[in-house]
């Protein structure tokens, strides 16, 4: 699937960085801050969610509150680099709550996964359980956050060029 990149021109910034921030903003307050009416504001929204760049809404929780106190990333090698492999791997990291995100990475390992857990324990107990249990894993190794300083949920938005 290849990602066609959307003109957005300088009201669609501002949207969007607004929706980013503030997703339960009124249609009527965000066109007055982006000094459109209530209509042309709304059509504009519905573009960007037909054309992908708005991909859904959500609430974002703190994971501490949830009970979640463990952050980690985990590098992972699979036993061979093919599409096969890969294929089996992703669909069954896909399927495991705790893993929040999957990357493909350069350099000695082929997977890069942020996870979540309750403990230490809990963490320990999903690495040799579920993804030591995946058939193509050669070997994980983990990197426990110790402090998350902080975590942006927004992406900068510039203005198209062409």
């Amino acid at each position: 699937m290849t990602n066609k990149v959307i003109f957005i021109d300088r009201k669609d910034q501002q949207l969007l960085n607004l929706l980013q921030r503030q997703g339960r903003m009124t249609i009527a307050e965000l066109a007055e801050q982006v000094h459109l009416s209530d209509t042309p504001c709304l059509r504009r929204i519905k573009k960007l969610e037909q054309s992908g760049v708005i991909k859904g809404y959500s609430a974002l929780l703190d994971p501490k509150s949830i009970g979640l106190q463990v952050q980690a990333l985990a590098f992972v090698e699979l036993v061979d680099n093919t599409c096969n492999s890969a294929e089996i791997f992703e669909q069954a990291v896909t399927e495991l709550e705790e893993v929040i995100e999957c990357a493909v990475v350069t350099g000695g390992y082929d997977y890069m996964l942020k996870i979540v857990a309750k403990d230490l324990e809990d963490y320990g107990l999903f690495i040799k359980n579920k993804i030591g249990a995946i058939k193509v894993v050669a070997k994980t190794e983990s990197t426990l956050a110790i402090k998350q300083v902080f975590s942006r949920t927004y992406l900068p938005v510039y203005e198209s060029e062409f």
